[in-house]
């Protein structure tokens, strides 16, 4: 039973060693072994800290961008709305410009009609003039023997005579 049992100097000298060597290192190494770990629980929760800051800030970041990206949908919209009210002021002027230059030509087009027409009008009034004096002098020739009186005679025929 001996071996199973220490004896008791052994189990002080035991004991005094332990102590010894316990309050060597609760002197020289305990200590500075906890301010270790305090100091790096304490670097741990900064860390936690500033990451969660970090998080914040970035959650932050990514709403300003969303309202910038809103903002920036909303002026292109703004943009575009403007641009085809432009093109379509622009498409509705060339119309009008062209419908006034049409309405011109068209005017000039009818007024140079309608003095053709009164030249050409007044050039078969004169022909046609011209041909019943000579009819009318070859026929009263015989009847008339002045031509000043056969000429004043055809224009009064030709007046009552009215052409279009």
């Amino acid at each position: 039973m001996q071996l199973l049992l220490p004896g008791l100097g052994l189990l002080v000298w035991t004991l005094v060693a332990f102590l010894i060597v316990f309050f060597i290192l609760k002197k020289f190494a305990w200590l500075p072994i906890l301010a270790t770990l305090k100091e790096r629980e304490t670097g741990i929760a900064d860390a936690i800290t500033s990451a969660d800051k970090i998080k914040a800030e970035m959650a932050a970041l990514k709403n300003e961008n969303e309202a910038l990206m809103v903002q920036a949908r909303e002026e292109r919209a703004v943009m575009i709305k403007e641009a085809k009210e432009t093109s379509t002021k622009m498409l509705s002027d060339a119309k009008e410009k062209a419908r006034l230059e049409y309405d011109r030509i068209v005017s000039d087009a009818q007024s140079a009609i309608l003095q053709q027409k009164n030249a050409a009008l007044t050039e078969v009034k004169n022909q046609v003039g011209s041909l019943v004096v000579e009819v009318a002098e070859k026929v009263l020739r015989r009847e008339l023997a002045n031509k000043a009186e056969q000429e004043a005679y055809i224009k009064g025929l030709a007046e009552v005579v009215k052409l279009n």
